[in-house]
Parts: C-alpha cells; structure tokens; sequence
C-alpha cells in the first residue's frame, strides 16, 4: 500500500511550491507526474478520495449558491458566448493540428469532443485560489462561481447524453425534495455544531449524490442540488467551513491522480503544452464580454484572471467519452498535461491580478458601462470608516455613531446583511474594501480613522496595502485573530486588537462591572 507514501511526497511538494510563491496545488500536479516517473501507480484509496473531493466541492459550492446570481445576463450570458466562442477556437486549432501532425490520429468526433472539454474553466482551482487569498465573499469570486456552476451544469447534461439514455421517470420525485428542505434544516439545527453535524453534512454530500445516480443523474450535480437547497441558512454557513477542510484534503488526491496518469506520446505531449499556453486566451475573451454586460471593469478583471484554465470536468468529460467509444483513451493524458500547465500559468497571472489593475487602473476604466459608473455608492462627509460589518463591525460602528453620527460609514458586500443595517439606520454602502475604484471615490484627506474588521487576514493585507499606495496618513485599526496576523499588519502602521488574546481582558472588565453592581 502505497497511498500513504504518495501523500508525505504531495507534502512536500505542496510546501515546495508555496514557499516558491505559488498555490499548494501546483506543487501537488507535481508530485504525480514525479511519482508516475517512479512507476508508482496509485490504489483504489486514492482515486476514491479524489471522487468524494470533487463530490464535496460541488456540494460546498451549493451551499454558497445564490440561484439568482445564474439569472444574471453577465452570468449566463458571459458562460454561453464565452463557450461557443472557445469550443470554434480549439475545434480550430485542433483541425490544425491534426493536418499538421497526422500521426495524431484526429477524428472529427473526436475533435469537437476534446475542443468541448477544453471550454470549462476549473472549479477546484478557482475556489482553492479564491479561498487562499481570502475573497469567497467578493463580487468578482461570486461572479467566477456562477460561471462555473453553469459549465459545471452544460458538463453534467453532456455526460448524462453519452450514457445513452434519458434519466428514469423516478427523476421526478427529486421534485419532492424542496419540500423537505424545512425538516432537514430543523435536523441541522438539532445536530449541534460538532462531530455529529460534520457528520450530517458528509450524509447530505454523498446521500445526494447517489440518489441522484439511482435516477440515472450525475451524482455530482445531486450533490451541487442538494448543497444549494440548503444555502441561505446561517447553519449552511457553519456547515460549509466545518466541511472546507475535509474537501481541501480530498482534493490534494484529485490533483495527485491528474499527474500519476502519466505523459502523453510524443506529438500529443507538444500539442498539449500548446494548449496549455492558449488557456491564457480565456482572460482576454472573458473579460469584454463581461465588462459589455455591465460588470465593473475590476470584477472582470479579477474574475477573468482566476478563469483562465482548463478544468477537471475535462477529464472527466474525455473520460466518459472514451467509454462511449467518442474519443481514445490516449487523450486523457494529453488533457491532463494541458490542464496542469494551464494551472502553472494561471497561477501567476490571478496572483498579480490586484496589482494589474491598481497599475493598469486608468486603462481598465475605459470599460466601464455608464449602468456601473451610475451605480457608484455615496461616500461624502465619511470621516471614519468601518470595514466589514459582521457582529465586530456593527458593535464598533455602533459604539463609535453615538458620537459621531452619519461621520462614520460601514462598508460591506453581504447586500442582504446591508438591508437589514439600513432599515436600523446605520449609514453603510456596498463596496469590496480592496476595490481601487471605491477609495478613489473617498476624500482620504478628510477621513481621521479606518478600522479593519474583516474576515481574512490576506484581505486586511491587501487594503493595508492599498491604503499605503493610496498616501492615507489617518490613524488605523484591524481585528486579528493570531499573534504572527498582528505583526504583518503592524508592519504596515496598522493597530492590531487580537480578538483571541484582548477578549479576555473585556470578559474581566464585564465581570468586574457586574460585580460592583451586585455590591452596590
């Protein structure tokens, strides 16, 4: 059994590559095409945990779903065109190829099939560069995702295609599940918050997914369904980090597997480091047709960037493909290279994205719609301003208003936590505090004090920067959460409250202050 030596090499490979500057994930693409070099094949373990990685990331997306955010025309509309105008591409390049390289053997079939797995952009990806940077919550992360889910959805209705056959007339009944979604939020709320909750949410993850195969539907997208049906809740919220660890560790084997399928032939090995190189062409497509359907020239930018991969429904799309006798087997190993060195690519570019448009920033304006120009949120006479408006946020906010009334401004992204501080007359706006294009609207001169109550630390970072670039000289203030957190912010002139180590502290003075009531 050789599983447990293939993980320690992905380990080691996933430190390499992050102390290297890159995400893990490219160190773990890695360590497959290295072992594959030592003939080491993979057990039955490892493939069953890519399985329920990529199982587990579908339902970990439902569970974050909007379903509104998919009828948005910058949604569908950039999903569909951005897809036709791919699948023409490749089909043309690999028509090119094939009549340059005869030794590959490319039938039309074939062609358009391999053309149509290369149009989907990566969802493992996106989500483990997203999350590592700390912008799940963003415009731009939301934007991507719903993108995605939409590929995911196209990839789905393919595969259920080449089985041949419609699903089962019992298909139906899965109607029946939207009523039960109320019980089965009650049955959260009565598994507590440990062990037994995780537990109920693998249930949900994997029971979904075969019932949905039992109807002759993709299991993943019963898995996607069944996440979605329970999104909104503030237990879904819980449910999702309490399964974010368990899917990221999945999801090392899926990476694993990609490299451990070994190197294509040799004219195969050169066309897919080509296409590879041409995923960096997706960006380029991505981001007009985004910016032409009303999206903010920098959510474009940034959701653009993230996409400019292959995905691992590729992989499986190919794979399903060949079963059906579609395509040979031999291009699952062209598609996996292609996939790996998209990732390599893509890595850098969604890295430097921020600093792309910070530099580029006048340039990207030029696309910006008059709809979003016109859309832009007030912030006149702002002489404190409060970043993210969370349970921290609002108790500052609050404290801070008594004083100084409609000066102090909140800021946040959660436009349903936004209403709900509206109709209690708090003075907030919609804004990504790590958006250029928000603090150019502040007069930073005028404004005395910014407090950081933001969930991430990479994202405190990165307004901390900002904020620097920006010449802002006001006092500063973020909440951290650990020692090493406090003195990164530190180095960039920020004061750093550790919610972990001062709460203490407020819990005496509370208990303090009661007993000298009690006294009284």
């Amino acid at each position: 059994m050789l599983d447990p030596f293939i993980i320690l090499i992905a380990l080691a490979c996933g430190l390499l590559s992050r102390a290297l500057g890159l995400p893990a994930l490219i160190g773990y693409l890695a360590a497959g095409f290295v072992l594959h070099e030592t003939h080491i094949e993979a057990g039955a373990l490892l493939h069953n945990l890519a399985d329920l990685g990529v199982t587990l990331l579908l339902f970990t997306i439902g569970l974050k779903l909007i379903p509104a955010q998919l009828l948005k025309p910058v949604v569908w509309g950039t999903t569909v065109v951005h897809m036709l105008l791919m699948q023409l591409l490749f089909a043309a390049v690999l028509w090119i190829a094939g009549i340059a390289m005869p030794g590959l053997g490319l039938e039309l079939n074939e062609l358009l099939v391999i053309a149509f797995a290369l149009t989907f952009s990566s969802t493992v990806f996106v989500i483990q560069v997203m999350q590592e940077k700390g912008e799940m919550s963003s415009h731009h992360a939301n934007l991507a995702i719903g993108i995605l889910v939409i590929q995911d959805l196209a990839a789905v209705l393919f595969l259920t295609a080449t089985k041949g056959s419609l699903p089962e007339i019992e298909a139906l009944l899965l109607l029946l599940l939207w009523p039960l979604r109320r019980p089965v939020t009650l049955l959260m709320e009565k598994a507590g918050h440990g062990e037994l909750f995780t537990l109920f949410g693998l249930a949900l993850a994997l029971g979904g997914a075969a019932l949905f195969e039992q109807v002759g539907i993709k299991g993943d997208l019963g898995a996607l369904v069944i996440g979605a049906l329970l999104a909104g809740t503030q237990k879904s919220k819980e449910l999702y980090r309490n399964l974010m660890n368990f899917k990221d560790l999945f999801l090392v084997c899926f990476f694993l597997t990609i490299g451990l399928d070994g190197w294509p032939e040799e004219e195969a090995l050169f066309l897919a480091l080509i296409l590879g190189a041409m995923a960096l062409i997706k960006p380029l497509v991505y981001f007009p047709l985004m910016t032409w359907l009303h999206a903010a020239p920098r959510t474009a930018l940034l959701s653009a960037s993230a996409l400019g991969n292959y995905s691992e429904f590729g992989l499986v799309v190919i794979a399903v493909a060949a079963k059906s006798g579609w395509v040979a087997p031999e291009w699952a190993s062209t598609v996996s290279l292609a996939i790996a060195a998209s990732f390599l690519l893509s890595s850098p570019l969604s890295k430097r994205a921020h600093e792309l448009y910070r530099r580029g920033h006048d340039f990207w304006l030029r696309f910006e719609s008059e709809q979003v120009s016109a859309a832009r949120p007030d912030t006149s006479n702002a002489r404190i301003i409060v970043l993210g408006m969370g349970n921290i946020g609002k108790g500052a906010y609050d404290a801070i208003a008594e004083k100084h009334g409609r000066e102090v401004l909140g800021v946040d992204l959660n436009d349903r936590k936004l209403m709900e501080h509206t109709r209690k007359h708090r003075r907030v706006v919609t804004a990504d505090a790590s958006d250029p294009d928000f603090w150019h609207q502040v007069d930073l001169g005028e404004v005395t004090l910014i407090l950081l109550a933001l969930t991430h630390h990479e994202e405190n970072i990165l307004v901390a920067e900002l904020l620097r670039d920006l010449g802002y000289k006001g006092q500063t203030a973020a909440v951290v959460r650990f020692a090493e957190e406090a003195r990164d912010l530190e180095k960039h002139g920020f004061t750093a409250f550790n919610l972990y180590a001062q709460a203490g502290a407020g819990f005496a003075d509370h208990a303090v202050q009661q007993l000298e009531k009690s006294e009284s």
